[in-house]
């Protein structure tokens, strides 16, 4: 197994940040909306249900076959991934897996006591210039697994005590990761799915997944077309596409909901990373999530850019974010009336 890689290392950045509250020095301060506080008595995930009705096979049955043809994402490359054919995101219709372990590093509503379940699969559909994780996205370093193997993960997970499955990554290959869902349930999975992704789903995909994923965990890393095509392979649709996405998560799963403990057991928080120049487009995105799903949606903010992988050969963003930088980040979400709160 490789060591452990760190996807989003939740507070890296070191930055005082003045607030109505006081000063709240040596501490990354997420711009969020306080997650809903609810009842956990009676709750179940909601895929043990469509596996006891049979609904759960069919889903997997009409995911399957979109490897045979493969628009699992926005790109629809068209191959065969069932026979081994490999399309932009580098993997057959199989999976590989870089590491799973329970992570303590994502947000305090996901990792609670537990931590979180994480299973990092490896490449991904995006591929971004600036990959913090790209020996595992963009290499595809890991180990293949078959569909059972990941169920033992998942159950390994859950037996040391993590509160949810994190699924890192998961858009090209959820297909394979339902089927070990599937034999993870017979085997007494009864956790949260979190589907931690790039925001870069078909809604077609995602309305495959109501009912299978109790809290969706997206990225939405760029507003501006442009800079999405020239810093992410070509997708000049993904504002568009993140935005549609976004949408169909909110209404499938709401806003996120915490038990009394503040362990998050369903619904929706959207990760956005600042970049140099603001070429994520912070302000715009802010602005949208306000107008469109409303500021008590949660977001995070996040300030740990830092510029690797080919970063370095795009300028505008060959260096990390400056304080000034996350400070007007921050006060851009705060006038589109999302609270500052630190989780």
């Amino acid at each position: 197994m490789m060591s452990r890689p760190t996807r989003r290392e939740f507070g890296v950045e070191l930055i005082g940040i003045t607030l109505a509250g006081g000063v709240l020095a040596g501490c990354t301060v997420p711009a969020e909306a306080r997650p809903v506080t609810g009842s956990r008595k009676g709750w179940s995930p909601g895929y043990l249900h469509l596996e006891q009705t049979g609904e759960l096979a069919t889903r997997e049955a009409a995911l399957r076959a979109m490897y045979k043809s493969c628009r699992l994402c926005p790109r629809a490359c068209g191959v065969d991934r069932q026979h081994g054919e490999i399309g932009v995101c580098g993997l057959p219709g199989r999976l590989k897996i870089a590491s799973s372990h329970p992570h303590f590093g994502e947000e305090r509503p996901l990792v609670g006591r537990g931590g979180s379940g994480t299973i990092f699969f490896s490449h991904c559909n995006l591929l971004c210039e600036f990959c913090q994780n790209w020996p595992i996205n963009h290499r595809g370093d890991g180990v293949w697994h078959s569909d059972r193997d990941c169920a033992r993960l998942m159950i390994a997970l859950q037996d040391q005590g993590c509160h949810n499955i994190n699924l890192v990554t998961p858009s090209h290959c959820v297909p394979s990761i339902v089927s070990a869902l599937r034999v993870a349930i017979g085997r007494g999975l009864r956790l949260p799915l979190v589907y931690n992704c790039s925001g870069y789903e078909p809604v077609e995909v995602l309305r495959l997944l109501d009912g299978i994923v109790d809290i969706y965990l997206p990225d939405f890393k760029f507003t501006d077309p442009e800079a999405a095509a020239r810093i992410a392979r070509g997708v000049s649709d993904y504002p568009q596409v993140a935005r549609a996405a976004i949408r169909e998560m909110h209404r499938q799963v709401g806003p996120l909901t915490v038990d009394e403990n503040g362990i998050a057991f369903r619904g929706l928080l959207v990760r956005h990373l600042v970049l140099p120049n603001n070429q994520a487009g912070t302000d715009r995105f802010v602005e949208w999530m306000a107008e469109d799903l409303g500021p008590d949606t949660s977001i995070n903010i996040m300030g740990q850019y830092r510029p690797e992988h080919r970063a370095s050969q795009f300028p505008e963003i060959a260096r990390r974010v400056t304080r000034a930088e996350y400070r007007q980040a921050l006060d851009w979400a705060r006038r589109a009336g999302f609270k500052t709160t630190s989780l």
